[in-house]
Protein backbone atom coordinates (compact mmCIF):
# COMPACT_ATOMS: atom_id res chain seq x y z
CA UNK A 1 0.00 0.00 0.00
CA UNK A 2 1.21 3.67 -0.57
CA UNK A 3 1.19 6.17 1.94
CA UNK A 4 -1.99 7.34 0.54
CA UNK A 5 -3.89 4.29 0.96
CA UNK A 6 -2.19 4.26 4.31
CA UNK A 7 -3.86 7.72 5.53
CA UNK A 8 -7.50 7.28 3.44
CA UNK A 9 -7.40 3.43 5.87
CA UNK A 10 -6.87 5.74 8.87
CA UNK A 11 -9.24 8.41 8.35
CA UNK A 12 -11.17 5.49 8.21
CA UNK A 13 -10.52 3.81 11.29
CA UNK A 14 -10.15 6.96 13.06
CA UNK A 15 -13.92 8.08 12.23
CA UNK A 16 -15.39 4.90 13.52
CA UNK A 17 -13.48 5.61 16.84
CA UNK A 18 -14.68 9.08 16.82
CA UNK A 19 -18.29 8.67 15.88
CA UNK A 20 -18.83 5.43 17.45
CA UNK A 21 -16.67 5.73 20.49
CA UNK A 22 -15.19 2.17 19.79
CA UNK A 23 -11.62 1.35 21.64
CA UNK A 24 -8.55 2.15 19.16
CA UNK A 25 -7.23 -1.65 19.19
CA UNK A 26 -10.57 -3.15 18.53
CA UNK A 27 -11.33 -0.96 15.37
CA UNK A 28 -7.82 -1.29 14.19
CA UNK A 29 -8.52 -5.29 14.41
CA UNK A 30 -11.78 -5.10 12.73
CA UNK A 31 -10.03 -2.94 9.88
CA UNK A 32 -7.38 -5.85 9.44
CA UNK A 33 -9.94 -8.38 9.33
CA UNK A 34 -11.81 -6.98 6.46
CA UNK A 35 -8.90 -5.91 4.64
CA UNK A 36 -6.76 -9.16 4.50
CA UNK A 37 -4.95 -7.83 1.50
CA UNK A 38 -2.96 -5.47 3.62
CA UNK A 39 0.34 -6.78 5.17
CA UNK A 40 1.58 -6.46 8.94
CA UNK A 41 4.05 -3.24 7.53
CA UNK A 42 0.88 -1.50 6.06
CA UNK A 43 -1.49 -2.50 9.25
CA UNK A 44 1.50 -0.79 11.31
CA UNK A 45 1.79 2.30 9.56
CA UNK A 46 -1.77 2.37 9.55
CA UNK A 47 -2.29 2.05 13.11
CA UNK A 48 1.21 3.99 14.41
CA UNK A 49 -1.25 6.76 11.86
CA UNK A 50 -4.17 5.81 14.11
CA UNK A 51 -2.45 5.92 17.79
CA UNK A 52 -0.76 9.43 16.84
CA UNK A 53 -3.85 11.14 15.59
CA UNK A 54 -5.22 10.23 18.84
CA UNK A 55 -2.72 11.42 21.18
CA UNK A 56 -2.66 14.77 19.75
CA UNK A 57 -6.06 15.48 18.86
CA UNK A 58 -6.52 18.31 20.01
CA UNK A 59 -3.42 20.18 18.80
CA UNK A 60 -3.48 18.66 15.29
CA UNK A 61 -6.77 19.75 15.13
CA UNK A 62 -6.49 23.19 16.21
CA UNK A 63 -3.26 23.38 13.63
CA UNK A 64 -5.76 22.77 10.94
CA UNK A 65 -8.91 24.50 12.16
CA UNK A 66 -10.64 21.71 11.76
CA UNK A 67 -11.85 18.35 13.83
CA UNK A 68 -12.57 16.30 11.09
CA UNK A 69 -11.12 12.55 11.37
CA UNK A 70 -9.34 13.54 7.83
CA UNK A 71 -8.17 17.26 9.21
CA UNK A 72 -6.39 14.98 12.06
CA UNK A 73 -5.21 12.25 9.97
CA UNK A 74 -3.44 14.46 7.70
CA UNK A 75 -1.64 16.46 10.19
CA UNK A 76 -0.41 13.85 11.82
CA UNK A 77 0.99 11.89 9.16
CA UNK A 78 4.16 13.89 8.45
CA UNK A 79 5.50 12.33 12.17
CA UNK A 80 3.46 9.29 11.97
CA UNK A 81 4.64 8.25 8.19
CA UNK A 82 8.41 9.89 8.18
CA UNK A 83 6.87 12.07 4.96
CA UNK A 84 7.59 15.63 4.51
CA UNK A 85 4.08 18.22 4.75
CA UNK A 86 4.87 18.50 0.58
CA UNK A 87 4.62 14.54 0.40
CA UNK A 88 1.54 13.86 2.23
CA UNK A 89 -0.10 16.80 0.23
CA UNK A 90 0.68 14.71 -3.07
CA UNK A 91 -0.71 11.16 -2.03
CA UNK A 92 -3.82 12.84 -1.61
CA UNK A 93 -4.66 12.58 -5.50
CA UNK A 94 -7.89 11.74 -5.46
CA UNK A 95 -7.72 8.40 -7.27
CA UNK A 96 -10.04 4.91 -5.55
CA UNK A 97 -6.98 4.73 -2.73
CA UNK A 98 -6.38 8.12 -1.32
CA UNK A 99 -7.96 10.93 0.11
CA UNK A 100 -9.58 13.82 -2.22
CA UNK A 101 -6.86 16.61 -3.21
CA UNK A 102 -6.54 19.04 -0.19
CA UNK A 103 -7.39 22.02 0.30
CA UNK A 104 -6.08 25.75 0.78
CA UNK A 105 -6.68 25.78 4.58
CA UNK A 106 -5.25 21.92 4.61
CA UNK A 107 -2.42 23.08 2.89
CA UNK A 108 -1.49 25.86 5.44
CA UNK A 109 -2.87 23.91 8.23
CA UNK A 110 -0.34 21.28 7.36
CA UNK A 111 2.44 23.92 7.02
CA UNK A 112 1.60 26.02 10.16
CA UNK A 113 2.15 26.33 13.95
CA UNK A 114 0.59 26.94 16.77
CA UNK A 115 -0.18 30.95 17.53
CA UNK A 116 1.75 31.91 20.82
CA UNK A 117 -1.55 31.94 23.40
CA UNK A 118 -2.49 28.68 22.56
CA UNK A 119 -4.38 26.73 25.42
CA UNK A 120 -2.57 24.54 27.74
CA UNK A 121 -5.26 22.05 27.36
CA UNK A 122 -4.98 22.34 23.55
CA UNK A 123 -0.44 22.00 23.81
CA UNK A 124 -0.75 19.66 25.97
CA UNK A 125 -3.79 17.11 24.62
CA UNK A 126 -6.09 16.80 26.94
CA UNK A 127 -9.40 17.68 27.86
CA UNK A 128 -10.11 21.31 29.13
CA UNK A 129 -11.96 19.76 32.95
CA UNK A 130 -8.75 17.97 33.62
CA UNK A 131 -6.63 21.01 33.77
CA UNK A 132 -7.30 22.38 37.48
CA UNK A 133 -5.79 18.63 38.21
CA UNK A 134 -2.97 18.47 35.79
CA UNK A 135 -1.99 22.62 36.60
CA UNK A 136 -2.23 21.05 40.75
CA UNK A 137 0.05 18.18 39.94
CA UNK A 138 2.48 20.00 37.75
CA UNK A 139 2.13 24.00 38.44
CA UNK A 140 3.55 25.66 35.06
CA UNK A 141 5.13 22.26 33.89
CA UNK A 142 1.72 20.72 33.18
CA UNK A 143 1.47 21.69 29.03
CA UNK A 144 4.76 20.03 28.96
CA UNK A 145 3.85 16.95 31.22
CA UNK A 146 0.58 16.28 29.10
CA UNK A 147 2.84 16.58 25.89
CA UNK A 148 5.34 13.72 26.96
CA UNK A 149 2.11 11.72 27.24
CA UNK A 150 1.00 12.20 23.78
CA UNK A 151 4.44 10.84 22.39
CA UNK A 152 5.21 7.15 21.59
CA UNK A 153 6.48 5.10 24.52
CA UNK A 154 9.13 2.40 23.96
CA UNK A 155 8.40 -0.95 24.76
CA UNK A 156 10.17 -1.82 28.48
CA UNK A 157 11.43 -5.26 29.28
CA UNK A 158 11.68 -6.55 33.07
CA UNK A 159 14.62 -9.58 33.30
CA UNK A 160 12.99 -12.35 34.96
CA UNK A 161 16.06 -12.77 37.34
CA UNK A 162 15.12 -16.54 38.24
CA UNK A 163 16.51 -17.38 34.63
CA UNK A 164 18.53 -14.53 33.37
CA UNK A 165 20.80 -11.75 33.92
CA UNK A 166 20.63 -8.58 32.24
CA UNK A 167 23.39 -8.84 30.15
CA UNK A 168 22.17 -12.28 29.10
CA UNK A 169 18.66 -10.66 27.73
CA UNK A 170 20.64 -7.56 26.06
CA UNK A 171 23.03 -10.06 24.16
CA UNK A 172 19.74 -12.17 23.19
CA UNK A 173 17.74 -8.88 21.88
CA UNK A 174 21.45 -7.64 20.73
CA UNK A 175 19.53 -7.09 16.48
CA UNK A 176 17.11 -4.34 17.96
CA UNK A 177 19.63 -2.62 19.71
CA UNK A 178 18.01 -2.81 23.45
CA UNK A 179 19.43 -0.54 26.05
CA UNK A 180 19.71 -1.16 30.00
CA UNK A 181 16.64 1.68 32.01
CA UNK A 182 18.15 4.60 33.41
CA UNK A 183 16.20 3.64 36.73
CA UNK A 184 15.58 0.24 37.17
CA UNK A 185 18.61 -2.20 37.46
CA UNK A 186 16.45 -5.37 35.95
CA UNK A 187 14.87 -3.48 32.83
CA UNK A 188 15.78 -3.75 29.41
CA UNK A 189 14.51 -0.60 26.59
CA UNK A 190 13.72 -1.15 23.14
CA UNK A 191 13.35 2.80 21.84
CA UNK A 192 9.82 3.55 20.24
CA UNK A 193 10.29 3.30 16.47
CA UNK A 194 10.14 6.76 14.47
CA UNK A 195 7.43 7.52 11.57
CA UNK A 196 6.48 4.41 9.94
CA UNK A 197 8.90 1.83 11.86
CA UNK A 198 7.32 -1.18 13.72
CA UNK A 199 8.18 -2.25 17.19
CA UNK A 200 9.29 -5.79 17.32
CA UNK A 201 7.53 -8.43 18.89
CA UNK A 202 9.39 -9.17 21.91
CA UNK A 203 6.82 -11.97 22.57
CA UNK A 204 7.70 -14.14 20.02
CA UNK A 205 11.38 -14.06 20.89
CA UNK A 206 12.64 -17.42 22.06
CA UNK A 207 14.42 -15.67 24.92
CA UNK A 208 10.39 -14.85 26.11
CA UNK A 209 9.57 -18.32 25.67
CA UNK A 210 12.08 -19.42 27.71
CA UNK A 211 11.35 -17.17 30.74
CA UNK A 212 14.20 -14.64 30.52
CA UNK A 213 11.86 -11.72 30.65
CA UNK A 214 8.93 -9.86 31.04
CA UNK A 215 7.11 -6.95 29.09
CA UNK A 216 6.85 -4.57 32.41
CA UNK A 217 7.57 -0.68 31.70
CA UNK A 218 10.07 0.50 33.68
CA UNK A 219 7.83 2.50 36.09
CA UNK A 220 6.04 -0.57 37.27
CA UNK A 221 9.41 -2.33 37.82
CA UNK A 222 10.22 0.39 40.07
CA UNK A 223 6.95 0.19 41.93
CA UNK A 224 7.17 -3.92 42.56
CA UNK A 225 10.77 -3.08 43.81
CA UNK A 226 9.90 -0.51 46.26
CA UNK A 227 7.75 -2.78 47.64
CA UNK A 228 10.63 -4.24 49.40
CA UNK A 229 9.31 -7.67 48.57
CA UNK A 230 12.70 -10.12 50.05
CA UNK A 231 13.39 -13.42 50.55
CA UNK A 232 10.78 -15.85 53.00
CA UNK A 233 8.40 -13.25 53.45
CA UNK A 234 4.73 -13.20 53.22
CA UNK A 235 3.44 -10.95 50.22
CA UNK A 236 -0.43 -10.18 49.03
CA UNK A 237 -0.60 -8.29 45.83
CA UNK A 238 -4.21 -7.66 46.08
CA UNK A 239 -5.17 -6.09 42.36
CA UNK A 240 -2.51 -8.80 40.54
CA UNK A 241 -4.28 -8.19 37.21
CA UNK A 242 -2.50 -10.42 34.87
CA UNK A 243 0.41 -10.85 37.64
CA UNK A 244 3.48 -8.71 36.17
CA UNK A 245 4.29 -7.44 39.62
CA UNK A 246 3.59 -11.05 41.21
CA UNK A 247 6.08 -12.09 39.03
CA UNK A 248 8.82 -9.31 39.91
CA UNK A 249 8.00 -10.10 44.09
CA UNK A 250 8.82 -14.17 43.28
CA UNK A 251 11.66 -13.29 41.50
CA UNK A 252 13.18 -11.10 44.26
CA UNK A 253 11.87 -13.48 46.80
CA UNK A 254 14.34 -16.20 45.12
CA UNK A 255 11.10 -18.38 45.17
CA UNK A 256 11.04 -18.50 49.14
CA UNK A 257 8.13 -17.14 51.41
CA UNK A 258 4.50 -16.71 50.00
CA UNK A 259 3.21 -14.66 47.41
CA UNK A 260 -0.80 -14.54 46.96
CA UNK A 261 -2.21 -13.40 44.20
CA UNK A 262 -5.77 -12.14 43.95
CA UNK A 263 -7.99 -9.64 41.24
CA UNK A 264 -11.98 -9.23 41.59
CA UNK A 265 -11.69 -10.44 37.70
CA UNK A 266 -11.55 -13.39 36.80
CA UNK A 267 -10.75 -12.49 33.01
CA UNK A 268 -7.38 -10.02 34.23
CA UNK A 269 -6.23 -12.65 36.08
CA UNK A 270 -6.57 -15.36 33.97
CA UNK A 271 -3.21 -15.25 32.00
CA UNK A 272 -1.18 -14.88 35.57
CA UNK A 273 -0.73 -19.43 34.96
CA UNK A 274 0.82 -19.50 32.32
CA UNK A 275 3.11 -16.40 32.86
CA UNK A 276 4.31 -18.30 36.52
CA UNK A 277 4.97 -21.41 34.51
CA UNK A 278 6.71 -19.32 32.17
CA UNK A 279 8.75 -17.48 34.46
CA UNK A 280 9.76 -20.54 36.83
CA UNK A 281 7.53 -18.10 39.53
CA UNK A 282 6.88 -21.68 42.24
CA UNK A 283 6.21 -19.56 45.70
CA UNK A 284 2.86 -18.07 44.30
CA UNK A 285 -0.97 -18.93 45.28
CA UNK A 286 -3.66 -17.38 42.91
CA UNK A 287 -6.78 -17.03 45.02
CA UNK A 288 -9.82 -17.49 43.06
CA UNK A 289 -10.98 -14.48 41.48
CA UNK A 290 -13.46 -12.53 43.61
CA UNK A 291 -12.88 -14.65 46.48
CA UNK A 292 -13.52 -11.82 49.04
CA UNK A 293 -14.05 -14.57 51.54
CA UNK A 294 -11.11 -16.32 51.10
CA UNK A 295 -8.98 -12.92 51.00
CA UNK A 296 -10.34 -12.00 54.55
CA UNK A 297 -10.06 -15.48 55.54
CA UNK A 298 -6.00 -14.83 55.03
CA UNK A 299 -5.98 -12.25 58.02
CA UNK A 300 -3.06 -9.79 58.85
CA UNK A 301 -0.40 -11.90 58.13
CA UNK A 302 1.70 -10.38 55.18
CA UNK A 303 5.10 -8.80 55.60
CA UNK A 304 3.84 -6.78 52.15
CA UNK A 305 0.27 -5.77 50.97
CA UNK A 306 0.84 -4.29 47.45
CA UNK A 307 -2.35 -2.37 45.97
CA UNK A 308 -2.06 -1.66 42.49
CA UNK A 309 -5.34 0.04 42.30
CA UNK A 310 -7.72 0.50 39.72
CA UNK A 311 -7.80 4.51 37.98
CA UNK A 312 -8.25 6.15 35.03
CA UNK A 313 -5.12 5.31 33.58
CA UNK A 314 -3.85 8.63 32.97
CA UNK A 315 -0.37 7.83 33.42
CA UNK A 316 -0.73 5.20 30.11
CA UNK A 317 -1.86 7.52 27.63
CA UNK A 318 1.28 7.31 25.49
CA UNK A 319 -0.13 3.72 25.06
CA UNK A 320 -3.73 3.90 25.78
CA UNK A 321 -4.73 7.60 23.71
CA UNK A 322 -8.08 7.01 23.15
CA UNK A 323 -8.55 6.34 26.88
CA UNK A 324 -8.23 9.78 27.60
CA UNK A 325 -10.79 11.54 25.29
CA UNK A 326 -13.05 8.73 26.90
CA UNK A 327 -12.70 9.89 30.67
CA UNK A 328 -15.11 11.77 32.28
CA UNK A 329 -15.98 13.57 35.57
CA UNK A 330 -17.93 10.92 36.66
CA UNK A 331 -15.37 7.95 35.66
CA UNK A 332 -12.30 9.67 38.47
CA UNK A 333 -14.98 10.06 40.82
CA UNK A 334 -15.75 6.36 40.44
CA UNK A 335 -12.27 5.19 40.62
CA UNK A 336 -11.72 7.67 43.75
CA UNK A 337 -14.27 5.10 45.41
CA UNK A 338 -13.11 2.08 44.16
CA UNK A 339 -9.34 2.71 45.55
CA UNK A 340 -10.75 3.58 48.92
CA UNK A 341 -12.59 0.46 49.00
CA UNK A 342 -9.67 -1.55 48.30
CA UNK A 343 -7.41 0.37 50.65
CA UNK A 344 -9.44 -0.46 53.15
CA UNK A 345 -9.59 -4.34 52.05
CA UNK A 346 -5.83 -4.18 51.58
CA UNK A 347 -4.65 -2.67 55.23
CA UNK A 348 -6.75 -5.40 56.50
CA UNK A 349 -3.98 -7.88 55.76
CA UNK A 350 -0.80 -6.18 56.86
CA UNK A 351 0.41 -7.17 60.35
CA UNK A 352 2.12 -5.04 62.99
CA UNK A 353 5.16 -3.84 61.25
CA UNK A 354 4.24 -4.29 57.86
CA UNK A 355 4.10 -2.27 54.82
CA UNK A 356 1.03 -1.25 52.44
CA UNK A 357 1.77 0.05 49.17
CA UNK A 358 -0.28 1.93 47.18
CA UNK A 359 0.34 2.23 43.57
CA UNK A 360 -1.58 4.21 40.41
CA UNK A 361 -1.07 4.31 36.44
CA UNK A 362 -2.16 7.64 37.23
CA UNK A 363 -1.01 11.39 37.34
CA UNK A 364 -4.10 13.14 38.39
CA UNK A 365 -3.74 14.35 42.18
CA UNK A 366 -7.10 13.07 43.25
CA UNK A 367 -5.91 9.46 42.90
CA UNK A 368 -2.57 9.50 44.56
CA UNK A 369 -1.65 12.30 47.07
CA UNK A 370 -5.19 12.89 48.14
CA UNK A 371 -5.87 9.20 48.44
CA UNK A 372 -2.89 9.08 50.68
CA UNK A 373 -3.58 11.98 52.77
CA UNK A 374 -7.40 10.26 52.88
CA UNK A 375 -6.12 6.54 54.24
CA UNK A 376 -3.71 8.33 56.83
CA UNK A 377 -6.41 10.17 58.05
CA UNK A 378 -8.56 7.55 58.34
CA UNK A 379 -6.17 4.88 59.45
CA UNK A 380 -4.08 6.11 62.52
CA UNK A 381 -2.28 3.02 62.63
CA UNK A 382 -0.15 3.15 59.53
CA UNK A 383 2.14 5.80 58.64
CA UNK A 384 3.86 6.99 54.99
CA UNK A 385 7.30 6.03 55.03
CA UNK A 386 9.95 8.84 53.54
CA UNK A 387 10.12 7.51 49.55
CA UNK A 388 13.54 8.58 49.19
CA UNK A 389 15.18 6.10 51.81
CA UNK A 390 12.86 3.77 50.66
CA UNK A 391 14.03 3.89 46.95
CA UNK A 392 17.88 3.99 48.63
CA UNK A 393 17.11 1.04 50.52
CA UNK A 394 15.73 -0.84 47.69
CA UNK A 395 17.72 0.54 44.67
CA UNK A 396 20.93 1.50 46.19
CA UNK A 397 21.37 4.72 45.04
CA UNK A 398 20.03 8.55 45.12
CA UNK A 399 16.28 8.96 44.07
CA UNK A 400 15.06 11.17 41.32
CA UNK A 401 12.88 13.97 41.72
CA UNK A 402 9.66 13.50 41.87
CA UNK A 403 7.31 14.75 38.83
CA UNK A 404 4.99 16.70 42.12
CA UNK A 405 8.12 17.24 44.26
CA UNK A 406 5.60 15.96 47.21
CA UNK A 407 7.52 14.59 50.15
CA UNK A 408 4.33 11.92 50.28
CA UNK A 409 4.93 9.62 47.12
CA UNK A 410 6.97 9.39 44.27
CA UNK A 411 4.93 10.63 40.83
CA UNK A 412 7.16 9.41 37.94
CA UNK A 413 6.37 10.54 34.45
CA UNK A 414 7.15 10.73 30.60
CA UNK A 415 8.65 14.23 30.91
CA UNK A 416 11.10 13.53 33.62
CA UNK A 417 11.94 9.51 34.33
CA UNK A 418 11.08 8.48 30.82
CA UNK A 419 8.54 5.92 32.36
CA UNK A 420 4.63 5.49 32.05
CA UNK A 421 2.77 7.88 34.91
CA UNK A 422 2.91 6.17 38.24
CA UNK A 423 2.30 7.26 41.20
CA UNK A 424 3.90 5.00 44.34
CA UNK A 425 3.32 5.59 48.42
CA UNK A 426 4.99 2.92 51.03
CA UNK A 427 3.16 3.22 54.42
CA UNK A 428 4.18 0.82 57.17
CA UNK A 429 1.70 -0.39 60.03
CA UNK A 430 2.55 0.47 63.70
CA UNK A 431 4.14 -2.16 65.91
Amino acid sequence: MRPGAHIKAAVEVLDEILSRHRPAAVALADWGKSHRFAGSGDRAAIGNLVYDALRRKRSLAARMASDTPRAIILAAAPRALGLSAEAVAASADGTAYAEAPLTEAERSGLLGELPPGTPVAVLGDFPDWLEPSLSRAFGEAAGAEAAALALRAPVDLRVNTLKADRDKVLKALARYAPQPTPLSPLGVRLPAPAGAGRQPNVEREAAHGKGWYEVQDEGSQLAALLAGAGPRQQVLDICAGAGGKTLAFAAAMHNTGQVYAYDGDAQRLRPIFERLKRAGARNVQVLRAGDADALAALGPRFDTVFCDAPCTGSGAWRRRPDAKWRLKPANLAQRVEEQRAILGLAAAGVKAGGRLVYVTCSVLPEENGDQLAWFLSNHSDFMALPWRETWRAAIGNEPPVSADRDDGGLLLTPARHGTDGFYIAVMERRR
